[in-house]
């Protein structure tokens, strides 16, 4: 019974296009959870043993098949050979920030980007990679943005705990400080500006006056 549990579990792992969860494998196979864990970590020893191209991986809170990491550089050959569909920079931008802030609306998402995100963010919900997740209780309801079981997928994650933290991404506060200090620097250096020319006199009307008038003509009381 115990081999027959295993050989099923695998060949449901091998036709799922999703992470299969344990709670279902343990219904389809009749054994406890906890069975299909060691099952699956003796499958897992099977493959490491027999030095196989796959592996089991716990993805998005179930189990799936997976390339062996070992070898990535094959898979990206063929992955990337041709491929037309990536997403942009503005796109992994958005997603990451969707990723670490959410849930987050679309106007949050523009504040920190600084430019509309529209179109973006419906590339990314169109992918399966964001999804609506309520509204915010504020003005308007704005709608509110979360990541979904396929972004956890694309990264093999298990949940968005699992993201590396933003302090990794953060520069130290000594290169802070010498940003800083080239900003003062800048500043100091910022050259004065052009005295703004004097404006010219005004002309003398009686000096105009003297100029034009003629002069008296001789016998002229």
């Amino acid at each position: 019974m115990e081999d027959e549990a295993k050989r099923a579990i695998e060949a449901i792992l091998m036709v799922t296009e999703h992470p299969a969860d344990p709670a279902l494998l343990a219904q389809l196979t009749e054994v406890s959870i906890d069975e299909v864990a060691r099952l699956v970590g003796e499958l897992r020893a099977e493959y490491e043993a027999d030095n196989r191209g796959f592996v089991i991986v716990e993805v998005a809170g179930g189990y799936r098949f997976q390339s062996h990491p070992d070898l990535a550089p094959y898979l990206e050959r063929y992955v990337l050979e041709g491929q037309t569909a990536r997403l942009s920079s503005a796109g992994l931008e958005t997603l990451a920030i969707v990723a670490y802030k959410q849930p987050i609306s679309r106007a949050q998402v523009a504040a920190i980007r600084g430019v509309n995100v529209d179109g973006v963010m419906r590339t990314l919900e169109q992918r399966g990679y964001i999804a609506q997740v309520g509204r915010e209780p504020g003005p308007g309801n704005p709608i509110l943005f979360g990541t979904t079981p396929r972004f956890l997928e694309a990264l093999g994650l298990s949940s968005v705990d699992d993201l590396p933290p933003l302090a990794s991404f953060v520069p130290g506060a000594d290169v802070v400080e010498q940003l800083e200090a080239g900003l003062r620097a800048d500043a100091a250096v910022e050259p004065e500006p052009e005295p703004e020319p004097e404006p010219e006199p005004e002309p003398d009307p009686d000096a105009h006056q003297a100029r034009t008038d003629p002069p008296d003509e001789p016998g002229d009381q």
